[in-house]
C-alpha cells in the first residue's frame, strides 16, 4: 500500500475516532465512572450495605416467604410511608448468615430481615442498584417506563460497538504512524 493511501486511511479513522468521540463522550464518562463504582461496591458501606447476621442458620425454623413477605410490606410503608411501593422485586436469601433482603420493584430502598425471627436488622437506599441503573442505561427504562428494557438494550448495543470501534481505531492511530515511518 502507497504512503497517499495509508494517510488516507489514516485520516478517515482519525476523523471517525474523533466524531464517535465527541457523540459518546458524555456516555464513557457515567459508563466509566459507574463500572469503578460498581467494582467497589462490596467495599464502601455506603454503596452497598454489609450482609447482617441472623438468629439461625438452619431453614427449619425460618419464617414462611408468606410472613416475610407481609413483614416486608408493613415495615417499607411504616418506613418510608404509605406512598412508597411495597411490591417485590425479588428476595434474596443468604442461608450461610441466616436473612433475608427484600428488594423492592420501585424504588432503591430495601429491607434486611432475619429470617428466623423477622426483625428488621436493616433499613438501606441500595445505591449500588441506582449505580448499576446509570451504568447499563435502565434507568432511562425505569423512569420513563419503556417495555422490556428496550433503552438499555440499545444503549448498551451502541456502548459496546463503541469501545470496540475506539479500541481498533486508537489502536491504528498509534500503528499507523509507526508503519508509515518505517517504508
Amino acid at each position: 500500500m502507497n504512503r497517499k493511501k495509508q494517510a488516507s486511511i489514516l485520516r478517515s479513522t482519525r476523523n471517525i475516532h474523533r466524531k464517535t468521540g465527541i457523540l459518546l463522550f458524555f456516555f464513557f464518562i457515567i459508563v466509566g465512572m459507574t463500572g469503578a463504582f460498581l467494582g467497589w461496591k462490596k467495599h464502601v458501606d455506603v454503596l452497598q450495605y454489609p450482609t447482617k447476621k441472623g438468629i439461625s442458620q438452619n431453614a427449619h425454623e425460618w419464617l414462611s416467604m408468606d410472613s416475610i413477605m407481609t413483614i416486608s410490606t408493613s415495615e417499607i410503608q411504616a418506613w418510608k410511608g404509605p406512598e412508597y411501593s411495597s411490591e417485590i422485586d425479588k428476595i434474596d436469601v443468604r442461608p450461610d448468615k441466616g436473612i433475608v433482603k427484600i428488594i423492592y420493584k420501585e424504588h432503591y430502598y430495601s429491607l434486611q430481615l432475619d429470617a428466623t425471627s423477622g426483625k428488621v436488622l436493616s433499613h438501606e437506599y441500595r445505591a449500588s442498584d441506582l449505580m448499576e441503573h446509570l451504568h447499563d442505561g435502565a434507568i432511562v427504562d425505569r423512569l420513563f417506563g419503556i417495555p422490556g428494557e428496550m433503552f438499555k438494550l440499545v444503549y448498551s448495543s451502541i456502548l459496546g460497538i463503541a469501545l470496540v470501534v475506539f479500541s481498533i481505531t486508537g489502536f491504528w492511530l498509534w500503528y499507523g504512524p509507526k508503519r508509515m515511518k518505517r517504508k
